[in-house]
């Protein structure tokens, strides 16, 4: 997998498709505990966004935990245990190829909350 197979913002509604249904179903095996990992209680895992690669072969899966915490062992365990999940997804969906996993903890919220601190700190000058 390439950086260059996820950028481009340019993606294609195929892409989007295969993304939104790999990300409903990731939730529901995580809510329903169905990938069995060790040490990782799944509920507690909320997948964000699903990015596919150009040739839908790769998912790029956003996470993050319940809290925000302990962000880069959940993605740690789950990376470890893809396979896992990998499995318990190839149960739900029928495609042609089951892409490959990739993990990454979201990052978004915490840019969020640090821009929206520096808009209330902005104000108060």
């Amino acid at each position: 997998m390439t950086k260059s197979s996820f950028q481009g913002g340019g993606y294609n509604y195929r892409q989007l498709r295969v993304g939104e249904l790999i990300k409903q179903n990731l939730g529901q095996i995580f809510l329903r505990n169905e990938a069995k990992i060790p040490s990782l209680n799944t509920k507690m895992v909320t997948i964000t966004e699903v990015k596919m690669s150009s040739d839908l072969k790769s998912a790029r899966a956003y996470v993050i935990p319940l809290g925000g915490k302990e962000t880069e062992k959940t993605v740690n365990t789950l990376t470890e245990f893809s396979y896992l999940v990998r499995r318990a997804l190839s149960k739900k969906l029928d495609i042609k190829f089951l892409p490959r996993l990739h993990f990454v903890g979201d990052k978004s919220f915490d840019y969020a909350e640090r821009i929206e601190k520096l808009i209330k700190e902005n104000k108060k000058k």
